[in-house]
């Protein structure tokens, strides 16, 4: 439970309208007052982001967050947010806490989801938070000036990575999203069919935003500034295309080795291999370098030997890149659903039982 007066708190579950089945759990947890349900009307698109627009006239706080079902946020993690709040100004829209997993030992995969979190939120993302640039916002734990949501247009409905886009429309309306050094527990994927269908998801709707944001880019420069737009192309535009060219350089490394014994294009087949090798190697070695760092601060040092598994993670990662391209162009609005619930831990993680240390109550904005 939340460290946070119960009578300050004005809790919304939102259900869609065919999911009369867990409405119907809900209502039989006899939950208190400070609890509503908001049941969407079925209409397309059926997304998440769609479901809290409809939900957010019916918000009455000052501040809102949006948490997922299967989360377990820190208990003080509201009073940071609002002491966040209150040490920044007005333009300070959003502050983002970071997400962890609570099963992150469970298998290869959740390890490998464990140290790309880590990286994420507590190196990659407060480092742009220093460095003025706007920043993609997960899509939980994102606390929010409520009169700053709604004049930024909330959420955009059609984009399958919501926050993601919301993090760089706050930025070009001049607002700014900070973070907060409260973790987040959530499930990890631990099964492969359904990582791949919530990572291809998540990449897809980086494409549309990226797609989105560029259709103006001079709009988008003048109202980013250099470093702004910058920050856009490399995070994501540049993560994106990684992603999705990650794979070519396999290749062509594999036919450039595979012609070298031609006598006419030694020189040249060798000279692409060591190229595309070098590529490879000096993307591993930051990207291992990055994640031997997270795991150590987040205190998980069982996960340092598992950075050295990360290229075969990124493998998984483009492969689920290939697959939210395609579903770009076939059906760019399609939101596909993520199984949860599904961890062996759970049942320790519901009895309060966790390897995560506590965060420290810092706050960067």
């Amino acid at each position: 439970m939340p460290d946070y007066p119960a009578s300050k708190l004005d809790i919304k579950l939102i259900f869609e309208e065919s999911d009369t089945e867990t409405l119907e759990a809900a209502k039989a947890l006899k939950l208190p007052d400070h609890f509503e349900f908001i049941v969407v009307p079925t209409s397309l698109p059926q997304t998440k982001p769609k479901a809290c627009n409809f939900a957010l006239p019916f918000a009455k706080g000052r501040f809102l967050v949006i948490y997922d079902a299967e989360d377990s946020p820190e208990p003080k993690q509201l009073k940071k947010a609002v002491a966040a709040f209150e040490l920044g100004d007005e333009k300070l829209a959003c502050v983002q806490a970071q997400l962890n997993y609570y099963n992150w030992n469970e298998n290869w995969l959740t390890r490998q989801f464990a140290i790309e979190y880590a990286s994420f939120f507590d190196l990659l993302l407060p480092t742009m938070v220093r460095l003025g640039l706007p920043i993609p916002l997960g899509g939980t734990s994102t606390h929010f000036r409520t009169d700053a949501l709604r004049k930024a247009g909330a959420w955009d409905p059609n984009n399958v990575t919501e926050d993601a886009d919301l993090g760089i429309r706050f930025a070009l309306q001049g607002y700014r999203c900070g973070i907060i050094l409260s973790t987040t527990q959530e499930e990890a994927n631990c099964s492969l069919p359904n990582w791949i269908r919530q990572r291809s998801r998540w990449i897809k709707g980086w494409l549309q935003t990226y797609l989105v944001r560029m259709r103006h880019p001079v709009q988008l420069y003048k109202a980013l500034g250099f470093k702004g737009f910058l920050g856009f192309q490399v995070l994501i535009g540049g993560f994106t295309l990684s992603n999705l060219v990650h794979p070519l350089f396999y290749a062509a490394t594999l036919f450039a080795l595979a012609t070298t014994g031609m006598p006419a294009d030694f020189g040249s087949n060798a000279g692409l291999a060591l190229f595309n090798l070098l590529v490879l190697v000096s993307g591993y070695s930051l990207a291992i370098a990055a994640g031997m760092a997270a795991v150590l601060a987040r205190g998980l040092p069982l996960l340092f030997a598992q950075t050295f598994m990360m290229p075969a993670y990124w493998i998984l990662i483009s492969i689920s890149a290939y697959k939210a391209l395609w579903q770009l162009i076939t059906r760019p609005f399609h939101w596909e659903k993520t199984e949860h619930g599904i961890s062996r831990m759970l049942p320790g993680q519901l009895a309060g039982n966790t390897a995560e240390k506590p965060s420290e109550p810092a706050v960067t904005n």
